[in-house]
């Protein structure tokens, strides 16, 4: 029986993206199945004190998550893959981010979803649907970290942060040194300065 990996992902992040690309290599090399749902950075920083910058993307950070989620709500979590794996398409790796309201709508285009979904980025009718599939992820790892995050089981962690994603059964190794160190209870944090940026090939 395969083993579930739920991943939780917010779509303006790269990390999330690499991370996301790792685990469908994971799925070609171990018995698992990687189950996508929604996180929000603008949720997690909600009530923080944010550089300038940070603060702008934050803001619009919230319209991809809500469509996202409302993609979800309306076609299952086949349709939430289907959107993430456009989205990451235009937004990270053709960097097509000068308009978030105009990704989304390419994107719901691209999958022949339906084009009333995008309105769902400037509406706050679904945040308490957002923010409670936030916590379902978030509420396991605490609240000093970003994403990805994975569960595996009664495994949770923050990570891992890779660039570029690794392919085959160098994905699958990662995966089981990674599952591996989290699983043990004293175990917190491993981490090096990044000298590159997220690489999308």
């Amino acid at each position: 029986m395969s083993e579930t990996v739920d991943l939780w992902v917010c779509p303006v992040c790269p990390w999330a993206w690499l991370a996301s690309r790792w685990l469908k290599e994971v799925e070609t090399v171990r018995d698992v199945n990687v189950q996508l749902h929604v996180m929000s950075l603008a949720v997690l920083n909600e009530g923080r004190d944010l550089p300038e910058q940070y603060v702008d993307l934050m803001k619009q950070a919230w319209g991809p998550a809500r469509v996202m989620l409302a993609v979800e709500q309306r076609y299952g979590s086949d349709g939430l893959e289907a959107f993430y794996d456009r989205w990451g398409q235009r937004f990270h790796v053709a960097n097509e981010r000068d308009d978030f309201d105009a990704t989304v709508v390419a994107v719901l285009a691209d999958c022949g979803f339906d084009a009333d979904l995008a309105a769902t980025a400037h509406s706050d009718a679904i945040d308490d649907d957002l923010r409670l599939s936030h916590h379902a992820g978030m509420d396991a790892v605490g609240f000093d970290v970003g994403t990805p995050v994975i569960h595996v089981g009664d495994v949770a962690f923050f990570g891992p942060v890779v660039s570029p994603a690794p392919k085959g059964e160098e994905a699958g190794r990662l995966y089981d040194g990674v599952v591996a160190v989290a699983s043990f209870p004293g175990f917190f944090e491993i981490k090096r300065s990044r000298t590159i940026g997220p690489v999308f090939d």
